[in-house]
């Protein structure tokens, strides 16, 4: 584990200059400098030290985990196909379940419409890439079309059908996740 290179990312991401460590920790800026740089070695007691004194604890500091994925690809996508509705969903970003919020990229194909959700705590949201859906909820529909949004509180009956010819593609997002 490069020990400068970790503390010099820990000071910059908790917004403290060389000085203001080095004067939290009863240290010089130049010795700071020189750790950060590997060119000097914290005895144990001073790098403790200077652990404490960014907020972090020695478990954290010399933790190798891997950074949390925040960037997801067509290879990560989850894809489930129903016939019966004649509609696909894609899970964008894979196990959002646990999440507080769930996006997904629905194909609704001609005829096709997704599953009806009863009303619940949550908002949707969705914004339509391609062709147009109709918006049911509460009894009432409503048409959006590509390049068109929309939001709604979850708290009526609601489902997306798609009643032209052509394919309507979207992102849909609620919160709490149900898909």
């Amino acid at each position: 584990m490069d020990i400068g290179k970790r503390m010099k990312e820990l000071r910059v991401q908790y917004g403290l200059t060389q000085q203001e460590l080095a004067d939290r920790a009863e240290l010089t800026k130049g010795f700071i400098s020189q750790l950060e740089r590997n060119q000097n070695s914290p005895s144990i007691g001073t790098l403790l030290d200077i652990i404490q004194c960014l907020g972090t604890t020695p478990a954290e500091f010399f933790t190798d985990a891997e950074p949390e994925q925040i960037v997801f690809k067509a290879d990560d996508y989850f894809e489930k196909i129903d016939e019966e509705k004649h509609h696909c969903i894609e899970w964008i970003v894979p196990n959002a379940q646990k999440n507080a919020m769930e996006p997904v990229r629905l194909t609704l194909h001609a005829g096709g419409r997704s599953e009806v959700y009863l009303p619940h705590e949550g908002e949707d949201f969705g914004y339509v890439i391609k062709g147009s859906v109709k918006i049911n909820y509460g009894g009432k529909t409503q048409t959006v079309r590509a390049g068109e949004s929309f939001y709604f509180k979850a708290g009526k009956r609601h489902y997306l059908e798609n009643t032209g010819t052509r394919d309507a593609v979207l992102i849909w997002v609620t919160t709490p996740p149900s898909f």
